[in-house]
């Protein structure tokens, strides 16, 4: 191989896989990316992050490893990601690559780009106006892009987009595009509990209209932002293709986690170790280079992601990834399962606990502002929307899931000699240094207000 190829790497932040008519979601949301991916492309259609939040999905997204590995799991990690590992960026680098990074300044997990740019975005809010966070992404991001391809060595150019991120606020038409309603109905009571929920409320006043009575309607403004940053999508696509870059350039589409919208009374955020929060997009398009498009039933993870990028590169890091390619499965060849895994959220609540194909136990580290129970299990078959906590009436797997999962953090403790990271963050939230003593104590603390909270919660270092 000549010169090795670029990557455009688009980091779509709270993506819900199943709100995705990609991923077959009857609201036409992804209309863009389903053309882009019908050929040239492989599409993963069973993509978890483990480890959620943001800091901890995109730490394993672009190093390859597990969060035993990164040693982060929380969203306000305090200090540096462990320099035990090597980031994308940095891997490339020594590749001779330039490497550019937009809208993810800051961060722990954005270590080692050569250059980071942010964009001017109105997160938006209800008295601000709507908000046109991928459109301003490409103001940057386009000529960043124009830059990279003049210069004479290949690039990875990460883009960070927002717009699946609360507040979900898209400019017109996208706003109108998924409801017909009247949102104002005063016979509708569907968002009486979200308006209720101490910790987040003031946060929705900011940016639901006011007098807003429909969840339907604020889970429309979620489906309107997706089609919108879908939209904005294609203008960065078609500069690659204008830039007659397309040849020479892999494309990867992926998201940090999920989103919960009315699921188990998180509302219209990403916590919670269900499966909205957990399953993910993923996809990689090299035109030329790959025959047709190709789906991939097979669980993975995010810590795949780089791994399957060094074997398509041609790349011989030395690296032991956690994580490891795909590659196998679209070229006929044989990759191992791993049906099974460790979970863990820092968010908002400090859980972690183990699926398998079949089950998901949920263990709580501390009370949390929900008032569940302190562990929970569903029939991921059987229920796969996780409406049914059935760990009394199955014991048994409950122990033994747990002995799995407590041998799995015992395995990974030793060979790296570090405690595992879900038991070494004692002021996770934020707001207490320690544990909650009690699920009260957490719903009185726990707060998110204006928008922009959320914004400088991500980038703590910036």
């Amino acid at each position: 191989m000549g010169k090795k190829p670029n990557i455009l790497f688009l980091g779509m932040d709270s993506l819900r896989a199943t709100h995705m008519s990609l991923y077959g979601y009857p609201r036409l949301t992804t209309p863009v990316m389903e053309h882009y991916l019908s050929r040239d492309s492989f599409i993963c259609d069973n993509c978890i992050s483990p480890s959620i939040p943001t800091t901890p999905g995109y730490a394993s997204m672009l190093t390859g490893m597990d969060c035993f590995g990164t040693e982060i799991v929380a969203l306000r990690h305090k200090g540096q990601m462990t320099d035990k590992v090597k980031t994308l960026p940095e891997i490339l680098r020594a590749q001779g690559y330039n490497t550019s990074c937009v809208g993810f300044p800051g961060n722990a997990a954005s270590r080692g780009f050569d250059k980071y740019l942010d964009y001017k975005v109105n997160w938006g809010s209800w008295k601000e106006g709507r908000s046109n966070k991928a459109g301003s992404l490409n103001e940057t991001a386009i000529p960043e892009l124009e830059r990279l391809a003049g210069e004479d060595k290949p690039f990875l150019l990460f883009v960070r987009h927002m717009d699946p991120h609360n507040p979900y606020l898209p400019p017109h038409p996208f706003d109108g595009m998924f409801f017909q309603g009247d949102e104002f109905d005063k016979d509708n009571k569907s968002l009486e509990k979200v308006y209720a929920f101490k910790p987040f409320c003031d946060n929705f006043a900011t940016w639901f209209p006011p007098g807003c009575t429909s969840a339907d309607y604020i889970i429309a403004q979620y489906d309107g932002a997706l089609a919108y940053m879908d939209a904005c999508i294609s203008n960065l696509l078609e500069k690659l293709h204008d830039l007659g870059l397309e040849e020479d350039t892999i494309v990867v589409f992926t998201s940090d986690h999920g989103e919960t919208l009315m699921d188990h009374d998180c509302y219209f955020d990403h916590h919670g170790l269900y499966e909205c929060t957990l399953r993910v997009p993923l996809a990689f398009r090299w035109k030329g280079h790959l025959c047709g498009s190709k789906r991939i039933g097979d669980i993975c993870q995010l810590k795949d992601i780089v791994p399957t990028l060094m074997e398509f590169m041609g790349i011989d890091t030395g690296i032991d990834f956690n994580g490891r390619s795909l590659l196998p499965l679209v070229c006929g060849g044989e990759r191992l399962p791993e049906p099974e895994m460790y979970i863990t959220e820092c968010t908002w609540e400090r859980k972690h606990g183990w699926r398998t194909p079949e089950w998901k136990l949920i263990v709580s580290l501390e009370p949390d502002f929900h008032y569940r129970e302190m562990k929970e299990l569903y029939n991921l078959i059987k229920d796969p929307e996780e409406n049914h906590n059935v760990i009394g009436e199955n014991p048994e797997i409950a122990e033994a899931l747990e002995q799995r999962m407590l041998n799995h953090i015992k395995k990974r403790e030793t060979a790296l000699g570090i405690t595992a990271p879900i038991h070494v963050i004692p002021n996770w939230s934020g707001f207490k240094d320690g544990p909650f003593e009690s699920h009260d104590e957490a719903y009185n603390t726990l707060y998110i207000g204006e928008p922009g909270v959320a914004r400088r919660l991500q980038a703590p270092n910036k």
